[in-house]
């Protein structure tokens, strides 16, 4: 029997809009959808009329899980892979199941259909440098931040990274002490939501920004 694919789908970061057409018809085609959340999928999904079986897949999934994934795939069955919002693989757990899969079913054909993406979204309209950048993913949460933000300053490129409402008073604060005051930076927020908003400044001027807590943000600090 011929061995599944797998699609590794991008969908929307907040805007239901901007989904693909190719995204579309991939979730039409497939026979089960690997997300993150069963729930958002099924919102993206019902919009669109689209029905289909969903399996979860996230950080917490365990071996068991990994299992019915290879036999699924084994078994000549079509999967996608989707993350809440964005591109799968990219600072997401599925990187650990798409490398898993390409170790333990070596033929496996994996096929991109590329959409949004946050880092990206912020850097196209950010007017920095972008012939060279670097993404960090997300601070940790305790443990090493410190040096996190110490390497980060250090790096001769646009920097790049994602941080949650919960922290994002405590990482401009980290910035403060630790990006030279002339380096302009964004601060992205809730991108492509109702409330998007951008905040544009030095990092020296950073302090003096109105930025609510609340919304998932992104951070690009130019070299």
């Amino acid at each position: 029997m011929k061995t599944g694919d797998l699609y590794i789908v991008a969908t929307p970061i907040g805007n239901m809009g901007d989904v693909s057409i190719r995204a579309l018809e991939t979730f039409k085609n497939v026979d089960f959808i690997l997300c993150e959340d069963t729930r958002n999928t099924k919102n993206l999904l019902d919009r669109y009329e689209i029905k289909k079986g969903l399996i979860s897949y996230h950080q917490h999934s365990d071996q068991k899980r990994s299992k019915e994934i290879i036999s699924l795939l084994e078994n000549g069955k079509n999967l996608a892979l989707v993350t809440d919002a964005g591109t799968p693989g990219i600072s997401d757990p599925g990187n650990l199941l798409i490398r898993d899969l390409r170790t333990k079913i070596p033929d496996l054909k994996i096929i991109p259909i590329p959409g949004a993406s946050a880092i990206i979204t912020a850097l196209s309209i950010s007017g920095f440098p972008t012939d060279k950048f670097v993404f960090l993913g997300f601070p940790p949460n305790k443990n090493k931040r410190l040096k996190f933000f110490q390497e980060a300053a250090r790096l001769p490129f646009t920097v790049c990274f994602y941080e949650s409402s919960h922290r994002i008073e405590k990482c401009i604060k980290e910035i403060l002490e630790n990006f030279k005051a002339e380096r302009k930076i964004l601060i992205a927020r809730e991108l492509t939501k109702q409330f998007e908003s951008f905040y544009i400044s030095t990092v020296g001027d950073l302090a003096n920004m109105q930025i609510p807590a609340k919304g998932e943000f992104v951070v690009v600090i130019s070299k």
